[in-house]
Parts: structure tokens; C-alpha cells; sequence
């Protein structure tokens, strides 16, 4: 058994690999399509982009392994408060992000308030923040075993719900599954996501549920990793849970699509199974192997010291992209890869030229925090 204050580089390094490839498929640049593997699946399906929110929530579920240890020396009042408070303070702050910038500019350049009645509640921060609470919860209160046997029926009550209440003729369509008719019905057309061309929000409040499952998996994943160090029957171990529900998620998919944007418990089980192996890889490369002589990992480890403070970075700095006129018409964002980008690269490549490039923006901004050693907490 290893020292349990110890921590593992090879869980540092995934938190930060998810944090860049993140940025990387959220900003690809405009003016061509991106190359298919950096876009979301449609509907049904998958693509390695799809990977990178449950690879967060799994994330989180690593870091919880380490923070809920600190929690036993403490009363269950401050533990819940904790909790409560992180938990509200991320999900202000994705609702925010969303508000952002507050106002709106016409063509005619006019500017005018952005209504509070049209602003999205629902969002990545704001799953992420109710799913850590909710799975902060369950491990601190409740068994291994029962935590299990919950995940168990969140995964399999959510395809009944989807099964019993959605339409009839297609229970997984767009507009007819339950999740969107429900999100619809609570908080109505004007604060739900529209980039479907209709009301329909993919992180929404019943797709919330399994997702607290990534969350749960990556929690349990790091305390076996760190109950049980980095050696060859961790990586064994890892890879033959993921390899189990990798092949479950297969075999649910014949009656229950993988989809990220329903957020189906088969999509949890493939993406919880696709994590662990990806865990396992980095464990055996940095942790066994010792194959970190050129000092690679560091580049990973900044951004994942301040994960949440470089993702709002991402997501603003784009919005203000957006926001700043040009002479020429458009926005800053849209003149740069057609001045620039397209230019030097055009096509799919210049968009990726883009994309890489902003994320090295925001890595920079991580490395002066870093040498500073400002690491943001929420």
C-alpha cells in the first residue's frame, strides 16, 4: 500500500490532457469544417470529442479521491458546507458564463441589456457542479457497495424513464425524448440550448443523472490508485474493468444508442471504460516506465493545477473574440482565421492551426499562474 498523501503525476497529467483537448474541440476556427474526429457525433454515435466532458466529470471524480480525505478530520456541518458552497459557486459561475457579456450589440450597433429571461440555466459547468455534489454526497454518507447499486439504478432508471415517457415512435428523438420534454416543461423554450436549431438542451436536467456515474467511477478510480499504487496489477486491474464496460456499453447500444447529447447510459459506460484504459496507459507510461525524462508531463500539469479557471478563460476569450467588431465587418474572431489561418493553412487545417494556438494562449496564461504559484480554488 502506498502513502495516501501521495500524488500520482499520472492523474495530474490526464486532468490536464482533458483540460487542452477540451479547449482544442471548443475553438475550432472558423471559415471550414473542422476534421471530423474534432466534431461532436450528430446524434447517435461517437467521436473522440465526445470524450472530452464525461473524461471531466471523470476528472472531478479524481480530484473528489484526494479532497474527501481531508474531510475525515472534520465535522459532517463543515463537510456539507463545503460542499454546498462549491457546489452553487459552480454552477453561478456556468450560469454566468453563459449571461456573458450581460448586454447585446446590434448590427446597427446600438447595445441593449441581455434579459434574464432569455439566459440558459442549464450548461457544462452547471452539470458538473450538481453531479459533484451529488456524487460528494453519496460517497461520503453511503458504502461502496450501495454507492454502486445506485449508480447501477440511475443508469438503468434513466433508460426506463426515457423508455416510458418519451415518444412513442422514437423515445431517443431530438424533440420527443422525455429529458427534453421535461426541461422544456420546467424552464421553458427561452432557457434552454438552441444550437440544435430547436429547444433542446444537452445538458440537461434528467440527462443529469447517469452522468453523476462518470463522476462516481472516476471517484472510485482514484482511491484504488492510490489505495493500491502505481504498479503493474493497478494498470492490469484498470484495464480489465474498462475493457467490461467498454463491452457493455457495446452490447447496451444495440437497444440503447450510445449518444452524448441524451447523455445515454450506454455513452457512460463506453466513456467510463475509455477513461480507465486511458488511466491505465498513463500510469504504466509515467508512473512504471519513468518515460517523463524530457520533462513532457509539465505541460500537462499546469493547466491541470487551475482546470476550472483556464476552461472559463477558453470560454470568455472567445465570447470577447466575438464581441469586437473589425473595420472590414465581422469580429475579431472571424478576421483572424480569414486574414491568417485560411491563409496559411486553408481548409480543416487552418482550423486546427487555430484551435491549437488559442489553447497554447491559455496554457501560457496557466504557466505565469503556475511560476506565480496562484492556483485558483473554487
Amino acid at each position: 500500500m502506498t502513502d495516501t498523501n501521495t500524488r500520482f503525476l499520472s492523474l495530474d497529467v490526464f486532468r490536464g490532457l482533458t483540460i487542452c483537448f477540451m479547449i482544442v474541440v471548443n475553438t475550432p476556427g472558423s471559415g471550414a469544417t473542422p476534421f471530423a474526429p474534432l466534431l461532436h457525433a450528430h446524434w447517435h454515435g461517437f467521436t473522440p470529442t465526445d470524450l472530452v466532458f464525461p473524461s471531466f466529470l471523470f476528472a472531478v471524480g479524481n480530484a473528489m479521491s484526494f479532497a474527501m480525505k481531508k474531510h475525515s478530520s472534520v465535522g459532517t456541518a463543515a463537510v456539507l458546507t463545503k460542499i454546498g458552497k462549491r457546489t452553487a459557486l459552480i454552477f453561478l459561475l456556468g450560469y454566468l458564463m453563459y449571461w456573458f457579456p450581460f448586454f447585446r450589440l446590434s448590427e446597427s450597433g446600438d447595445v441593449t441589456g441581455f434579459p434574464i429571461s432569455e439566459t440558459r440555466i442549464w450548461g457544462v459547468l452547471q452539470r458538473i457542479a450538481i453531479c459533484y455534489g451529488i456524487a460528494s454526497l453519496l460517497v461520503y454518507f453511503l458504502s461502496f457497495r450501495t454507492v454502486i447499486l445506485l449508480s447501477v439504478v440511475f443508469l438503468v432508471g434513466y433508460w426506463l424513464i426515457l423508455l416510458g415517457w418519451g415518444d412513442p415512435a422514437d423515445p431517443y428523438s431530438l424533440a420527443g425524448n422525455a429529458g427534453s420534454q421535461l426541461d422544456r416543461f420546467l424552464f421553458g423554450d427561452a432557457h434552454l440550448y438552441h444550437g440544435e436549431g430547436v429547444a433542446f438542451e444537452p445538458e440537461g436536467l434528467l440527462s443529469t443523472l447517469p452522468a453523476i456515474v462518470n463522476v462516481v467511477i472516476g471517484y472510485y478510480a482514484g482511491q484504488f490508485v492510490q489505495h493500491k499504487g502505481k504498479n503493474y496489477e493497478s494498470v492490469a486491474k484498470l484495464l480489465l474493468v474498462g475493457s467490461a464496460l467498454i463491452f457493455a456499453a457495446l452490447c447496451w447500444n444495440m437497444v440503447f444508442p450510445i449518444n452524448k447529447k441524451l447523455w445515454t447510459s450506454s455513452f457512460v459506460l463506453l466513456t467510463t471504460g475509455l477513461d480507465l484504459a486511458i488511466m491505465a496507459a498513463l500510469i504504466y507510461i509515467i508512473e512504471i516506465r519513468q518515460w517523463n525524462n524530457a520533462n513532457w508531463t509539465r505541460f500537462f500539469v499546469i493547466p491541470g493545477k487551475n482546470p476550472l479557471f483556464i476552461y472559463l478563460l477558453s470560454e470568455l476569450l472567445v465570447i470577447a473574440f466575438y464581441m469586437i467588431p473589425v473595420a472590414s465587418g465581422g469580429n475579431v474572431f472571424s478576421w483572424i482565421n480569414r486574414n491568417f489561418y485560411q491563409k496559411l493553412a486553408p481548409g480543416p487545417v487552418g482550423s486546427l492551426l487555430f484551435a491549437l494556438s488559442f489553447m497554447l494562449l491559455c496554457w501560457l496564461v496557466g504557466w505565469v499562474l503556475d511560476r506565480r504559484k496562484i492556483y485558483v480554488r473554487v
